[in-house]
């Protein structure tokens, strides 16, 4: 840690040109995770997002592929989808004047456009985002032009995290957090355990905060793993499983908790037993929507005596205490009284976020 490392000054957590810049420049050009494969499994199932001051229609076609569009009909710019989530069926309809698209977005009906010289169908598809898929997570990019590949910005984390399987995971449960707060407290806050004794007493008895290890900051991301205490299976109420192991994991593994954020918007946290996947959609500099979902194996969730409340009980205690604790935090740097205060030297990697952000003001 360099002397005189301080935290960030107020405006990169409170103004609004900093919170566009960062929107412009890491959530519009990187890929973010958007939700997963399961959501959109069934052709025409969809999910839509918002981000950017935009709403995104998430689906598939017949042959399984995972497609994105501007939720904008091109005819007069009409929103296509009003629900959060749902099933088109076998296209897409606006419900204004009846434009329909494939699922692949092509414009194949277009009434009374038929007497129209050079009106030309495939000159009006859909506007398309990026879509691709990690191991059963969705990522959109709205780049422009093609975007680098959704593996480069992934780095080493697919071959780190293959023995979870993740794409064999179930949704069991899924809480919306609305939080008053920037969402790169909520990163940091995320990334470090030093509160861990003094925030949260439940999580500190199952797992020691000076026991995990952070890997180096990545330009992608960042995380680290802490390991269970002896005599605790995973992170429940009581710390005991009721669930068996995931089948991909051995050794180590099997007594330790991996913490990742994977930039811009996901937080990543894997569990013996069970996957917990954080995804944020900034609203303003001083809020955030965070849509948290707990994932199980399907041979469990088939268990007649199955119940995700164990660890949803758990994590929705610790969640709420950190999303209050990062309430707290936007609420002293909004004041006047705020200057930047030193960190210590645990908190390099925090340290380390707040100089890429900076760059990323600078670049």
């Amino acid at each position: 840690m360099p002397r005189g490392a301080t935290t960030l000054p107020a405006p990169f957590y409170t103004d609004v040109l900093y919170f566009r810049r960062e929107m412009e420049t890491l959530f519009a050009r990187m890929w973010i995770c958007a939700g997963r494969v399961e959501q959109v499994i069934e052709p025409g199932q969809f999910i839509v997002r918002e981000v950017l001051g935009e709403s995104l229609v998430i689906t598939s076609n017949s042959a399984g592929q995972v497609n994105a569009f501007y939720n904008v009909c091109r005819h007069r710019g009409t929103r296509l989808c009003t629900e959060a989530e749902g099933s088109f069926g076998r296209s897409i309809q606006c419900p204004y004047h009846a434009w329909t698209y494939d699922l692949n977005g092509l414009l194949i009906g277009a009434p009374h456009m038929e007497e129209v010289p050079h009106f030309d169908k495939t000159d009006y598809p859909l506007h398309r985002v990026h879509a691709d898929v990690w191991d059963g997570h969705i990522f959109i990019n709205l780049s422009r032009d093609a975007p680098p590949p959704l593996r480069g910005q992934l780095a080493d984390l697919p071959s780190k995290f293959a023995s979870w399987r993740m794409d064999t995971l179930r949704l069991g449960h899924r809480i919306v957090y609305d939080v008053k707060a920037n969402w790169k407290l909520i990163i940091q806050n995320y990334n470090e355990c030093l509160h861990c004794p003094n925030l949260h007493p439940a999580l500190n008895k199952l797992s020691h905060y000076l026991s995990g290890e952070n890997d180096p900051l990545q330009p992608t991301y960042m995380g680290g793993r802490m390991d269970l205490r002896p005599g605790v299976d995973t992170l429940t109420m009581d710390g005991k499983c009721s669930r068996g192991v995931l089948p991909g994991l051995s050794g180590e593994d099997v007594r330790r908790v991996y913490y990742y954020a994977i930039f811009p918007n996901m937080l990543l946290s894997l569990h013996p037993d069970y996957m917990m996947v954080h995804t944020l959609w900034p609203i303003a500099p001083d809020r955030t929507l965070n849509i948290c979902e707990w994932h199980f194996h399907p041979t469990e969730l088939a268990r007649p005596d199955f119940s995700p409340d164990d660890a949803v009980e758990f994590w929705d205690l610790t969640n709420k205490q950190d999303w209050h604790v990062c309430e707290l935090s936007q609420a002293g740097i909004s004041s006047r009284a705020y200057t930047p205060g030193p960190y210590s030297n645990r908190e390099d990697l925090l340290y380390a976020f707040d100089r890429m952000i900076v760059g990323v003001h600078q670049g």
